[in-house]
């Protein structure tokens, strides 16, 4: 009698958990609920938080925009209004709402136009802390963003009061600036925060032998966050006092990570917080000091409030580059723990420890070919000198399907795997839910998800169709593209899944960055040790090098966004769009999706300008995810000229093939003479982060160049360049007795970064000879 009340209520359990993944898909108030309205206006304010007047956006003029709370049961009117210029959006992030209101724009949601007002309106059918944000270009860095607190019906949880804290960071640069900068591949940002990994600091440490290896993979620096911010907030400041709270109370605190992003480490004063609740949804309570939250991630836990002293909480940044810190009650501070600032070198060491290939496109030669199981046992770790991803053939081999390019069923050769005991890598996701190697899966105990267990079983109903995917996480920190299985979301079409199926994923992450990967309108199972009470979330970490494997239940209907939610690798490529393949709504005419799909493949231009004592330089270039037009131009001291015009059509994230007209006098000290030649060729980055470019000009001579620089101080790049021209006599008449003429260029020299837009240079040119100058760039 017992056993099967046990398991009546484990199933009670279970609904009520899986109640999240029934479809919200009423637009009007057919139940008659409680109706609540709230009135949300995005315009335009002047902020000074660092001394600097700077034009940011606000909803109702504040940053953030204000918590819509709301009671579970509750029907939600919210009208959004643009004062605005430029169109704008709004996203409800982690709520199960009908899909025309998800707020993405051009893909379920008309964007708001300017003076418009967009009514969202939907039934509150789950309870928790969730946010809402813009999904239009990097508004959500410029301060449109907010929280929604939904109340539970019921709740055994004890707890007095609550309070949210939205958590964001903050930088005075445009953030498309620093976005271009990171595509130029400026390193300005890791200077800025003293965190290049420049070569006296590598010798010091003794890692040279690491950072060879790096550059030998076309590996950059170890970053953990790629932007640079001037503040990090806690609703809205760096530092905030909540003296109201009584000693005693038990405080419901409701995090919200709002950044672009970072991400942050939470710490308390006082005694260890209980963690309750994630992306929303309970958990079974755990006590939890030091948690780890990711770009839109919600955590809550209930915090006593000491019966002497305030308590701190402390956000700390993941990179170590800043915190800010709210303090709970009265009195004498109860300091939070201190996170120790992150060691890049010897994290770099680590990693080239393991006998693991590195640098997997982020933009490959045939998008439409599906190889992503090639390239996850190609690019995998290796231990013991074990291919950890070598499996065996087996006949029931796992079908998959692609990523939504080809359509096309794909044969899963590699499906079970041996391996020595003795290894403790990390909980185990059971074969048959993992795709390929599965050694990764929860390796660091700070990156996983095993404190996070599920009050009843989420297990999916028996019976149901399994698909499963395979997703790369790719992405070049050289160009800064960034992808899904090699493809940017602007070269592949939707993925097509069907209701009643399970979708199961795995996340492979193969770059070097985390990747909080978010599902729109869906919860999904992250798997995890805690087997059929894996929690349910909307937006999953996935680590550096390490694997996650998620699944929902495909109960929705219409289309729905799936992508990184760090603002830049999203704005970059690292997106897809999962598709039930129903009719796309007809609110939606004259609203193509392709605004949405090409955003990240816009045009970027920058140039640079150098005056020095022995010679001038011009670079201009523009460039997308695949095409690149250059401009150079050099003009020495002794009138000797060269400019050249390219286009350059990018094949994968390392080699080009590209076209274009050089002009160059033939004579120095005269400009009479000037020859004009057309030239083809190919350049391709080579190990060591060396820029190679092999070519043939109209007068079929061959040139090979060589172009490379490297930090060798914080502030103080070497740089050289060598270019070496064979003439053989095809087209041009030689003297008697002369078979082959050769023309070596080259230069060496060192640059002083002064900022973001200027540096000193100082160079030695073979033509030239040696002199300094100003670079600018722009």
């Amino acid at each position: 009698m017992n056993t099967k009340i046990t398991t009546l209520l484990i199933s009670l359990m279970s609904l009520a958990i899986n109640a999240q993944f029934v479809a919200n898909d009423t637009e009007e108030n057919i139940d008659n609920w409680p109706e609540r309205v709230y009135d949300l206006t995005i315009g335009y304010e002047t902020v000074n938080y660092t001394g600097k007047d700077v034009k940011a956006m606000t909803i109702n003029g504040g940053i953030p925009g204000p918590n819509l709370e709301f009671n579970e049961g509750e029907f939600a009117i919210i009208n959004v209004t643009n004062k605005m210029d430029e169109e704008t959006s709004v996203h409800w992030h982690g709520l199960i709402l009908p899909n025309f209101y998800d707020g993405v724009p051009y893909l379920t949601t008309p964007p708001i136009k300017p003076g418009e007002t967009q009514q969202y309106k939907f039934a509150l059918k789950q309870s928790g802390t969730y946010w809402y944000h813009s999904h239009t270009g990097l508004q959500e860095q410029r301060g449109v963003y907010g929280s929604i607190q939904i109340n539970p019906k019921d709740t055994d949880l004890e707890y007095d009061k609550d309070l949210v804290l939205v958590l964001s960071d903050w930088m005075d640069e445009n953030p498309k600036t620093q976005l271009k900068n990171l595509k130029r591949g400026n390193e300005w940002y890791l200077i800025k925060k003293n965190q290049v990994q420049s070569w006296d600091k590598v010798i010091a440490k003794g890692a040279v032998g690491a950072k060879l290896k790096m550059m030998w993979q076309r590996m950059p620096d170890m970053a953990i966050l790629d932007n640079y911010y001037d503040l990090f907030f806690i609703n809205g400041r760096a530092e905030q006092n909540y003296p109201d709270f009584k000693p005693g109370e038990k405080v419901r605190v409701r995090f919200v990570n709002a950044a672009a992003a970072t991400y942050f480490w939470l710490t308390f004063g006082g005694e260890d917080p209980m963690l309750i609740s994630a992306d929303g949804l309970d958990v079974v309570p755990v006590k939890k000091n030091k948690t780890l939250i990711g770009v839109a991630e919600t955590y809550d836990f209930i915090v006593t409030v000491p019966e002497s002293g305030k308590l701190e909480i402390r956000v700390t940044s993941q990179d170590g580059s800043g915190q800010a810190s709210a303090y709970m009650g009265t009195g004498d501070i109860l300091k939070a723990p201190d996170v120790p600032v992150p060691d890049l070198i010897k994290q770099m060491q680590q990693l080239m420890s393991m006998d693991m290939k590195m640098g997997a496109p982020a933009a490959k030669l045939n998008p439409s070919k599906n190889d992503s199981i090639k390239k996850m046992m190609k690019y995998a770790m290796k231990m013991d000198g074990m291919q950890m991803d070598g499996m065996k053939k087996d006949k029931d081999s796992t079908k998959m399907k692609g990523d939504g390019m080809a359509h096309q069923d794909m044969k899963l050769k590699e499906d079970k795997m041996q391996m020595d005991g003795g290894m403790n890598m990390g909980y185990m996701v059971p074969q048959d839910k993992v795709i390929g190697d599965n050694m990764k899966t929860g390796g660091n105990p700070e990156f996983n998800y095993h404190y996070l267990e599920a009050p009843g079983t989420t297990e999916f109903e028996e019976g149901k169709p399994v698909r499963e995917m395979l997703f790369n996480l790719t992405g070049n920190m050289n160009r800064y593209v960034w992808s899904i299985n090699g493809v940017p979301l602007s070269e592949t079409d939707k993925i097509k899944i069907n209701q009643g199926e399970v979708v199961r994923i795995t996340l492979n992450n193969m770059t070097m960055m985390h990747h909080p990967m978010h599902l729109h309108g869906h919860f999904f199972r992250v798997l995890n040790e805690n087997g059929d009470r894996s929690p349910l979330k909307h937006t999953v970490n996935v680590a550096p090098m390490q694997k996650v494997v998620i699944e929902f239940d495909a109960v929705e209907y219409g289309d729905w966004f799936f992508h990184c939610h760090v603002l830049y690798h999203m704005n970059s490529g690292m997106a897809r769009v999962f598709s039930y393949d129903t009719p796309r709504d007809e609110r939606l005419m004259g609203y193509p999706l392709s605004n949405l799909t090409t955003e990240a493949d816009h045009i970027w231009t920058w140039g640079e300008v150098t005056t020095a004592s022995h010679l001038s330089e011009l670079f201009l270039t523009a460039t997308n995810i695949r095409n690149q037009f250059i401009l150079r131009g050099e003009y020495g001291w002794n009138e000797n000229l060269e400019a050249e015009f390219t286009y350059e059509r990018w094949l994968n994230s390392y080699f080009r093939v590209f076209g274009g007209v050089n002009m160059e006098n033939e004579m120095e000290d005269s400009m009479d003479e000037i020859s004009t030649t057309g030239v083809v060729g190919v350049r391709y980055l080579l190990p060591l982060l060396i820029d190679s470019d092999l070519r043939i000009d109209n007068k079929l001579r061959p040139t090979i160049s060589l172009s490379t620089a490297t930090m060798i101080f914080r502030n103080v790049a070497l740089y050289g360049e060598y270019e070496y021209q064979m003439d053989f006599g095809w087209v041009n008449d030689f003297e008697p007795g002369t078979d082959f003429e050769k023309e070596v260029t080259w230069q060496v020299g060192l640059e002083f970064v002064l900022s973001r837009d200027f540096s000193l240079m100082g160079s030695y040119d073979n033509r030239f000879g040696a002199g300094g100058g100003l670079s600018l760039r722009f």
